[in-house]
């Protein structure tokens, strides 16, 4: 039971900061003219931040085998996860080829980012957290190649898009990692990236949520259900086992812990945004993201509290 209650604990903080997102764009104190600002933010100046804050230092992420490890497995579940949705596609109930493709590529990846790592630091802190952020390069690049692909895209050009700040901080914290960056770097840059880094997910949460808030009365007047059936299925069923058998395999810790996080995720929200811009349906993303975040307030405890009861957890 106490087992229960701590998975709870941390899941919970992370529903709340999304309906206050909600409740912000509801009372027009968040506007949707102040998210993209916001969101550019997030990604480029508080995401770096919680980065180098996390990573240097980071005792894990001087093993050869988690470096490597980590963004490999990363990438694989997107590539995985894609490919399965794209072979059942066709039943679930959608008609249009762009509308079967954004779910390939929505359903296929899950949220990887500011979902789980509240979750990491609450149940797992120490290096944790930093692998998780090693993790994600692989998952990014998996984003901008495999679901663009799915999405008929994923050319050159689309995939200079990795070349975002995000993935330039891993690649750099990990390189001073490598070097003890954290007796180099002077104390004011360390604080100043740490306190910076903390306003990164509850801000990242709250726009998601109001993100969801704007496509609510869409989704009232034409839920589907079978697709929501499929979704959560997939997302929420198969994957996460799949996961958690991967998870019992992994050598590292702190890659088994991450894993574990990685596995009750509902899918991720950005493929709403690739949908819009890459000819897909966004309306059907958007269906399979709300669906698996409402399902996945039920699963996800579920499958952490099995995921902890893994060897050496």
């Amino acid at each position: 039971m106490n087992e229960l209650f701590t998975v709870l604990a941390a899941v919970l903080p992370v529903f709340c900061l999304a309906a206050i997102g909600i409740l912000l764009r509801k009372a027009e104190w968040l506007t949707p003219e102040a998210d993209a600002s916001l969101m550019r933010v997030v990604v480029n100046v508080l995401t770096p931040a919680l980065i180098l804050d996390v990573v240097l230092g980071n005792a894990a992420l001087r093993k050869p085998g988690t470096l490597l490890l980590a963004p490999l497995l990363g990438f694989a579940e997107v590539a995985g996860g894609v490919a399965l949705a794209w072979a059942v596609r066709r039943r679930v109930g959608l008609a249009g080829d762009w509308e079967q493709r954004t779910f390939a590529a929505t359903a296929g990846i899950q949220n990887y980012g500011y979902v789980p790592l509240p979750l990491v630091l609450t149940l797992f802190p120490g290096d944790t957290a930093g692998v998780l952020f090693v993790h994600n390069l692989g998952v990014d690049i998996g984003l901008w190649t495999v679901c663009l692909i799915a999405l008929g895209h994923g050319g050159i050009r689309e995939w200079r898009r990795l070349l975002n700040p995000p993935i330039l901080a891993i690649v750099g914290a990990i390189a001073l990692n490598a070097v003890g960056g954290e007796r180099i770097l002077p104390e004011f840059v360390r604080k100043t990236s740490h306190m910076l880094g903390g306003c990164a997910f509850p801000l990242g949460i709250i726009l998601i949520g109001a993100t969801m808030s704007d496509s609510a009365g869409d989704l009232r007047r034409r839920f589907d259900f079978r697709l929501a059936g499929w979704s959560s299925l997939l997302r929420l069923g198969i994957l996460p086992a799949i996961m958690l058998g991967v998870a019992w395999l992994v050598p590292s810790r702190e890659l088994r812990q991450v894993l574990v996080v990685q596995a009750a995720m509902p899918a991720a929200v950005f493929p709403i945004v690739l949908a819009r811009h890459y000819g897909g349906d966004p309306l059907t993303a958007v269906r399979v993201v709300i669906a698996t975040s409402v399902v996945g307030f039920l699963t996800m405890p579920f499958w952490l509290r099995l995921g902890l009861r893994l060897p050496g957890l």
